[in-house]
């Protein structure tokens, strides 16, 4: 709807006095039950340029602020409907001008809301839980909504979804009546949503790339573990322990970079946290013990963990809910792609370069390149978009009460607090198909470590290979990893059809994970099978090609599938995911290398074929709630 249209049809809405249009002429709505003032003849009662500029004597001077009066013959006005519109004293007074824009005075009504809303409010994954009392939202699609004036006062948007409960506490209501929330207008280009095609997947590529690099942070010592012990003169248990602590560290750093991105937006906190990461590698290449190593690698593990968290709100930032399936994909794989460059790269590092600090300094180059690609992305965040945005508009007009419903609603901190750091235990505590879930993904993420420590035990026994050959071996992984990417697109055509038939359960997302289930097993089962000195090499290496596929299909599915589960909780939900995750990847390394000595190479990998056994079992019993 064009933004003329408000001159011929834009009444004012009875439920909100200090609704403001721009119109020239009125006609009647005898259909709008929520606009009982029906007619204004201000318009025809052209004020002169005498009157607009010369009061009467008896205008309030002492009890109003005279230096911002834009209708002092208010006094001595008369007008058949008693109310007259601040936008037509402006246009008839000259006065629009003097501001930075005549739209700044235009609001939305119930009535022009009706094109532009729906009916039921709706919320996204990336509404603010964490800093905003959602419980009380009206607004919670301000942040995807788009509307012609940009302005909805707080009193349209209850009208037109009958809003009419008390309020909850009663002080944040002073004012109600002349509260405007902010909103992005019709094709705005500072609305991440309207970016070209392919600047979202120039951005859906950086921060996937950015996954990687933290990933491959976390895992890059696992091929210079000898180095380790050699420099510092410990045991292979404490080398491993500096892999071990990063990942405890991606636990612990998303419970403050999560409630920090919904305050301050994605960019800030993507160049604080990443540059401490880059430079926290630093002290990792010249630390002078090994305490201080692994000081710094768990300090590493905190500020890169922005990376794994922040990603996919960047990627649900700046596509719509119909087309986040394919990008999701690309985020999903990461993760679990990135670890497997970290015994490849340091591998070769190793042996042909023999410096434990040379492994520190490629990290901190990755490192570093993603910090300054990623800092260069423009702010994705809708509600900090349009929370300064807000704050411009304050300053520009004058006007304290424009604002958005975050700001409004703004949490204290202890319930954010409680929302951080209780509400995914309480989730944990109380959601068995959360825990589940949870579960299936903790053993993916630790078996996929378990491969990283795995490996170097069977091929030197087997085959007696250096750390830059078993490297290699992990490349299979990748390929597998590969194909799951295609057929996540399958997939996401398939779930397209299905929502264009019917309404979509959660349980539409768990196809991929029951078809990568059952090669998670099979992978472990041909590792040990072919773990013998006279089958080639291929055998064993081959186990990471259904691994790959398996891993990438079940993250996907299960990721997706919590998000759809626990949608009005889902950033707590994914904290709870997260934490348990990083919990599993970092206690795996710490056994797998004596498991496998001990138990031997065939009996060790059976042993952890067993542990996912249930779980194929789980996803099976799955189909019948798909098909139901």
């Amino acid at each position: 709807m064009a933004s003329n249209d408000y001159t011929d049809q834009n009444p004012l809405d009875s439920s909100s006095t200090s609704t403001i249009v721009d119109a020239s002429s009125w006609t009647s709505a005898d259909n709008s039950k929520d606009h009982p003032i029906q007619e204004k003849d201000f318009a025809s009662q052209r004020l002169s340029k005498e009157q607009c500029e010369n009061p009467d004597i008896n205008l309030r001077v002492a009890a109003k602020d005279v230096n911002h009066s834009h209708f002092p013959q208010e006094y001595e006005t008369e007008e058949a409907a008693g109310l007259v519109p601040v936008s037509t004293v402006l246009s008839h007074c000259n006065l629009a001008n003097t501001q930075t824009s005549g739209d700044l005075y235009r609001t939305e009504t119930a009535l022009t809301l009706e094109t532009q809303l729906s009916r039921r409010a709706t919320t996204d994954v990336n509404f603010p839980f964490a800093t905003e009392i959602s419980d009380r939202a009206e607004f919670p699609d301000e942040y995807t909504a788009e509307t012609v004036t940009g302005l909805v006062p707080v009193q349209s948007i209850r009208a037109f979804r009958r809003i009419s409960k008390e309020p909850a506490i009663p002080e944040l209501e002073k004012g109600v009546e002349e509260i405007e929330y902010v909103t992005f207008k019709i094709g705005d280009p500072q609305n991440p949503m309207n970016w070209s095609t392919t600047f979202k997947w120039c951005v859906t590529l950086i921060v996937s790339v950015l996954v990687i690099a933290v990933a491959f942070g976390s895992s890059c010592v696992a091929g210079g573990l000898e180095l380790i012990e050699e420099k510092y003169h410990v045991s292979l248990e404490v080398s491993i322990l500096t892999c071990s602590v990063m990942v405890v560290g991606f636990a612990v750093g998303p419970l403050a970079w999560s409630p920090l991105s919904e305050q301050f937006g994605r960019r800030p906190i993507y160049f604080i946290s990443l540059l401490l990461y880059t430079i926290f590698n630093i002290p990792c290449a010249l630390s002078p013990n090994i305490g201080g190593l692994i000081v710094c690698r768990f300090l590493c593990g905190v500020f890169s963990s922005s990376g794994l968290v922040l990603a996919g709100g960047t990627i649900a930032d700046i596509w719509p809910m119909a087309h986040r399936g394919n990008a999701i994909a690309y985020f999903a794989a990461a993760p679990y792609c990135g670890p497997v460059f970290g015994p490849l790269v340091s591998g070769f590092i190793h042996i042909y370069g023999r410096r434990l600090d040379l492994i520190f300094w490629v990290n901190m180059a990755f490192a570093g390149t993603m910090f300054i690609t990623t800092s260069a992305i423009p702010e994705t965040y809708a509600p900090v978009i349009l929370k300064r945005r807000a704050a411009k508009l304050r300053k520009e007009t004058g006007n304290p009460n424009i604002m958005t419903e975050q700001e409004r609603l703004k949490a204290p901190l202890s319930e954010i607090i409680r929302t951080v750091l209780l509400r995914p235990v309480m989730l944990i505590m109380t959601e068995p198909v959360l825990n589940l879930m949870n579960m299936y993904i903790v053993l993916i993420y630790s078996l996929l470590y378990a491969f990283f420590f795995a490996y170097p035990v069977i091929f030197q026994e087997l085959y007696d290979y250096n750390d830059s050959l078993i490297g290699l071996m992990f490349v299979p992984i990748l390929i597998g990893a590969m194909f799951a990417l295609v057929t996540t697109q399958i997939l996401e055509r398939m779930y397209s059809k299905t929502i264009s038939r019917r309404l979509p359960t959660p349980e539409d997302r768990l196809i991929g994970s029951m078809i990568g289930a059952p090669f998670v097993p099979i992978a472990l089962f041909i590792l040990g099978a072919t773990s013998y000195k006279n089958i080639i090499w291929v055998g064993p290496s081959s186990a990471g090609l259904a691994f790959g596929y398996g891993m990438v299909l079940i993250y996907f599915s299960v990721n997706n599938y919590i998000i759809d589960s626990y949608e009005k909780c889902a950033a707590s939900a994914l904290a709870a995911k997260v934490f348990t995750r990083s919990a599993g990847g970092a206690a795996f390394p710490l056994f797998t290398t004596q498991m496998y000595h001990r138990l031997g190479l065939q009996w060790a990998s059976w042993l952890l074929a067993s542990s996912a056994l249930p779980w194929l079992s789980f996803q099976l019993a799955s189909i019948g709630l798909v098909g139901g």
